[in-house]
């Protein structure tokens, strides 16, 4: 390293430990409380430790006073709490206990604690033969405790299969559980994963904690070939006989051609999935017996597919009453092929006396938006919910949707469907709801050079209209230090809506709307350096909130120009919809024509343009650098998409790159020996088939354990360069997946990022 890389190294990783202090808040909830007009919020923060190479958990709680004239104080505990070894934490319905999971500890694989305001009440270890860690993912997650909270439904790997057993005379034949000293076990067969972030986790399977005695049952009546998820308890019965739980279930046999494969999931909405409901595993009355196919009866029920009418449901919702159910569908990137889509929204009337013999209907509340007008809602793009998202009315739902290039709040009369958007128009800042205090909102608010500060909603009635106010909350968890603040206070934002550039005759009327890019700008932006920013997915979406990453290249004195090109959410179905079988092509010309557009408004110097992106990202930061080698001085690539004919035998989602590569006949074609012909069509539409041309210097950042995008495609394209003659540096991350979120591999991925840029654009 040189005495000038060096000193980059020095003053910029010092500045990149200025953002990574400043702390996340990943999750709040809204406790009951006796005293009319106050309440209790807890906080779940989380901070990167970079010495531990993990990331801190914290809680953190403040009493909200509301006074009169919607006066509001909030009031802070002086210090947070470490959570140290905790995996997740659950309040139950009334705020009186709280639920403490931890996974993974040496001496038991999983202890559930029992805290009941200042003392532990129950500790429960579960053995690795009743089943492994619990989840705590965004997906397959879901824990929720009963309205009497005296059980806990929740999610958890299967115990593993067993497997035979060795010794020096051969197979025995005999049980055994143990190894000893003249016996080794075999591994036994293979089994299918999830992909991308579940290739060591067992089966999700259903279980159901006792309080009181601390026993653990599984729940009965489930298919092995159903991966399950998000549980919630169905209200009880008005003849309180019997109890339910409804839960998301995902066939197994996902694969090609219906047979036994398990797809990557991970960021991937198109999994066909549905909602069932199962009898609770401590129930046992005579409506949850059935004889079995051996004419033997079975001590349970099998689980009810409530929603075999369409072919995806998730999230399932009670409402406060317990009279609706409410959950999202993906029904369209399930039928449609594309991993991700418009969402929509659906409810069943549940009723007080509802049995498994008693069918339901299924009714549309938010359809799918196909072609937006301007400044219109453009559809559901539901990432995750509330597990509370209802106002006091108990029709009313609170959710957070990508909005073209921001995130908003929506309320939405699930009895009516009418939707409303509740957060300021017009407004730069990106808005995510983080809990319901009644019929106020908690939320979170943010723009790319503004960190998150904590906001509280509430809602006055101005004649016939529902006015929302937002409340600034002051308190330890906004602001960042005083060097960040003063790097970032040079920059403003603006969203730039861009013309698409010679709209083909096929194109549908919202695949010919202008798309959108995000423009950060320095004090004299035409002077200074620019980076263009590009989101993966392809069907994913950079909306204007905070990004530590992002606001660290800010404070290095570049522009940044993060484009949403058409295929992005948020934008209508039929923007989306175009781009697949059109990647390589139509995206890149998006992302040139967003460069021409602030040139020719002299936004930027042409002259000083890099480009970096992640996975489909890092595809068009390839394409970028190949198919106009003269644009861009340098680039970065994080895992990127370079070869899709390499890709479909090696990654997670084979069925992706059928998709991006050939569009609506994808499912036609789609196999795992895919033919000469779609082998050549998956290289010409790569970057791979315009290396010849680059000539930017490229930093190429690699997760060793990437399923979804593995390392080979980044080292093949990086050799092929460097046998052409041009600078390329290669940094991998051994124990990295996609994301490369491990707080040093993020830490030094940007870091080395920021040191590329300065090195080439100064």
């Amino acid at each position: 390293m040189d005495v000038t890389t060096s000193e980059e190294y020095a003053s910029q990783s010092k500045l990149l430990q200025e953002f990574m202090n400043f702390p996340s808040i990943d999750n709040a909830w809204v406790l009951k409380t006796n005293n009319k007009g106050i309440s209790t919020a807890m906080f779940s923060i989380s901070q990167p430790d970079l010495l531990a190479n993990n990331t801190r958990k914290y809680a953190m709680y403040s009493h909200i006073i509301r006074g009169g004239t919607n006066s509001l104080d909030f009031q802070w505990s002086p210090f947070p709490i470490e959570m140290t070894g905790v995996s997740v934490t659950v309040p139950s319905p009334s705020g009186s206990k709280l639920l403490v999971v931890r996974n993974g500890e040496k001496d038991c694989p999983t202890k559930l604690e029992i805290i009941v305001q200042s003392h532990l009440e129950k500790e429960i270890h579960v053995g690795q033969s009743m089943h492994g860690p619990l989840y705590t993912d965004e997906w397959f997650h879901g824990i929720s405790w009963n309205q009497e909270e005296t059980l806990i439904a929740y999610i958890a790997e299967a115990p593993p299969q067993p497997r035979p057993v060795f010794s020096d005379s051969g197979y025995r034949k005999e049980d055994s559980s143990e190894e000893d000293c003249n016996t080794w076990k075999g591994r036994g067969d293979w089994e299918e994963d999830w992909g991308e972030r579940y290739s060591k986790k067992g089966r999700p399977s259903l279980f159901v904690l006792d309080i009181a005695s601390g026993e653990v049952r599984a729940a009965e009546g489930i298919a092995t070939s159903l991966s399950v998820g998000q549980v919630v308890w169905a209200p009880p019965s008005s003849s309180g006989r019997q109890m339910y739980l409804v839960f998301v279930g995902w066939l197994e046999h996902n694969g090609f051609q219906n047979t036994a494969r398990k797809l990557g999931i991970k960021y991937c909405s198109n999994r066909p999935c549905a909602l069932y409901a199962i009898a609770s595993p401590y129930e046992r009355h005579d409506d949850a017996i059935k004889p079995a196919s051996d004419g033997k009866t079975d001590s349970a029920a099998a689980a009810l597919n409530l929603t075999a009418s369409i072919s995806s449901a998730f999230f399932p919702r009670f409402s406060r009453d317990g009279k609706i159910l409410a959950f999202i569908s993906a029904k369209q990137a399930v039928n449609s092929g594309a991993h991700n889509a418009t969402d929509s929204l659906h409810k069943i009337n549940w009723p007080s006396d509802w049995n498994m013999d008693k069918q339901l209907t299924v009714t549309e509340v938010v359809p799918i938006v196909m072609c937006p007008e301007d400044g219109c809602f453009p559809g559901l793009y539901c990432s995750s919910i509330l597990s509370n998202p209802w106002l006091s009315d108990g029709c009313t739902m609170i959710l957070s949707t990508a909005w073209r290039s921001t995130e908003v709040i929506l309320s939405i009369d699930v009895l009516s469907g009418k939707v409303t958007r509740i957060t300021p128009e017009n407004s730069l800042y990106s808005w995510s709801a983080l809990a319901i205090d009644g019929d106020n909102v908690l939320a979170v608010s943010s723009s790319p050079i503004d960190p998150p500060r904590i906001r509280y909603g509430q809602v006055t009635q101005e004649g016939q209209a529902h006015r929302w106010t937002w409340d600034e909350v002051g308190g330890p968890l906004i602001g960042a230090g005083s060097k960040v603040k003063s790097l970032l206070s040079h920059h403003s934002v603006t969203i730039l809506k861009i013309p698409v550039a010679n709209p083909s005759e096929d194109l549908s009327d919202g695949g010919k709307l202008p798309f959108e890019a995000i423009f950060v700008s320095c004090k004299d932006s035409s002077r200074s350096p620019t980076v263009v920013i590009l989101h993966g997915g392809p069907h994913s979406v950079s909306v204007s909130s905070y990004v530590k990453s992002s606001a660290f290249l800010a404070s290095l004195g570049f522009n940044l120009l993060i484009v949403n090109y058409r295929g992005t959410p948020g934008f209508g179905e039929e923007a989306l919809q175009s781009l697949p079988g059109k990647v390589g092509s139509q995206d890149v010309q998006d992302c040139l024509t967003a460069i021409d557009y602030v040139i020719s408004e002299k936004l930027i110097d042409a002259s000083k343009v890099a480009v970096v992106g992640i996975s489909h990202g890092g595809f068009l930061t390839t394409h970028l650098i190949g198919q106009a080698p003269d644009r861009f001085v340098v680039g970065a690539a994080r895992n990127p998409v370079c070869n899709l004919s390499l890709m479909v035998g090696t990654s997670d989602i084979p069925d992706w790159c059928y998709m991006v590569a050939c569009g609506t006949e994808a499912k036609q074609y789609a196999s795992e020996s895919p033919s000469p012909d779609h082998l050549n069509l998956f290289y010409q539409k790569s970057p791979i088939a315009h290396i010849s041309k680059v000539k930017a210097p490229l930093l190429m950042l690699l997760g060793g354990a990437d399923l979804r995008v593995p390392v080979s495609n980044g080292l093949q394209y990086a050799r092929a360069l460097r046998e052409r003659g041009v600078e390329v540096k290669i940094m991998m991350f051994p124990e990295d997946i996609h994301e490369i979120i491990i707080p040093r591999s993020d830490f030094e991925s940007f870091l080395n990022i920021g040191v590329w840029f300065k090195k080439y654009l100064e």
